[in-house]
């Protein structure tokens, strides 16, 4: 049996940034995945050469620079800015909410009218100490965009009513008085140009993978093929649920190919009414400015989180993270195991995010 210094398990971004940080510095990695694919929730799958986010949008943004430069060494990346629309009651929007959503809203010119409105809506429908999103999101942008562009979809989201959701999830919602519709403020932004995998296949060149391969069902086996385990799956599935389990909500996505070059003219439009099902379609040729005669769009299905369905956001309420807590202290104790990422962290990560866990992680390994 060949001897690694690490067994990886998950060949997502910190599974990968990591085992290419170890390569580094000449340490050996057996990367794992119980998936039939490396990458993660980053993997595109090629559909008539259009690149398919599989599990969901995926751009890429950050202001440090270090990151940026990490991800460009491997691929480069074209100029997307990510502008979504939303529709609710048959008319459209821009996102994040800005001058143009104020003026389709009130038919507003100017940043004083919009700053008048949301104000005074602030002033008669706020409340000092909010009790649940509801209340919270009336106190930060007022009725009238709560209504139309936050509470059916966040309900659909959450699979609960508005005043049954806790006021965290909601600490802030940028407002912006300029005619902006770029959805993030981070300077370096884009999509990489033939998919993310250029970026996992330049991560894990050189380095000895393994798919459909669970860990835990066969964890005696495989924890003797390294010295060292890097852990970025379930954390209370590493512990056999000893504290029960965590919560999540989870995704579904409906991927269809059409024979028109163009279905809705962007690549994220939000569905904010509660009789459509899905809370937004994704159409993946315009994240690379495709120019194809067909397309593929993907519909997006919250759902209730179960053990057989893929957990995608945390639910980070009082219960869970207690739980939580008492897992990581069992982690921190774990002998010859590093934990991290999204789902042995539990937290939501953006890219760049875990790209930064991973190369910390790395840098104390390795210091």
């Amino acid at each position: 049996m060949q001897m690694y210094d690490y067994l990886i398990v998950g060949a997502g971004l910190f599974g990968s940034v990591f085992a290419h940080e170890a390569k580094k510095r000449n340490k050996t990695s057996l990367v794992i995945d119980k998936r039939a694919h490396l990458g993660g929730n980053v993997f595109c799958e090629n559909v008539n050469g259009i690149n398919v986010h599989k599990y969901g949008a995926h751009i890429f943004h950050t202001n440090d620079k270090k990151i940026w430069d990490y991800v460009n060494q491997f691929v480069e990346f074209n100029n997307y800015i990510n502008s979504p629309l939303s529709i609710s009651n048959g008319k459209l929007y821009n996102l994040p909410f800005n001058m143009n959503t104020f003026h389709a809203l009130w038919k507003v010119k100017t940043p004083d009218e919009a700053k008048t409105i949301i104000n005074n809506q602030i002033k008669k429908y706020g409340f000092k100490n909010p009790k649940n999103l509801e209340e919270q999101a009336l106190s930060l942008v007022g009725k009238d965009i709560y209504e139309t562009l936050i509470k059916e979809y966040t309900e659909k989201q959450w699979g609960l009513k508005a005043t049954d959701l806790p006021a965290f999830i909601i600490k802030r919602l940028p407002l912006r008085y300029t005619y902006d519709n770029n959805y993030f403020k981070d300077r370096y932004q884009g999509i990489p140009i033939g998919g993310y995998n250029k970026i996992i296949e330049g991560l894990l060149k050189g380095i000895d993978t393994q798919t459909n391969t669970d860990f835990l069902k066969n964890r005696n086996e495989l924890s003797r093929k390294a010295k060292k385990i890097v852990y970025t799956g379930y954390i209370d599935a590493y512990f056999d649920y000893k504290f029960a389990p965590l919560e999540y909500r989870s995704l579904r996505f409906e991927h269809e190919q059409l024979n028109t070059d163009n279905f809705q003219g962007n690549a994220v439009v939000n569905y904010n009414d509660s009789n459509i099902p899905y809370t937004r379609i994704i159409e993946h040729k315009h994240f690379e400015f495709g120019k194809q005669n067909h397309t593929v769009i993907t519909r997006e299905y919250p759902e209730k989180w179960t053990s057989n369905k893929e957990a995608y956001y945390p639910i980070n309420n009082k219960e869970n993270q207690n739980r939580f807590k008492k897992y990581k202290d069992l982690a921190d104790k774990e002998p010859n195991v590093i934990f991290g990422g999204r789902l042995a962290e539990y937290r939501y990560y953006d890219m760049h995010q875990v790209i930064a866990s991973a190369l910390q992680k790395a840098e104390k390994e390795f210091a």
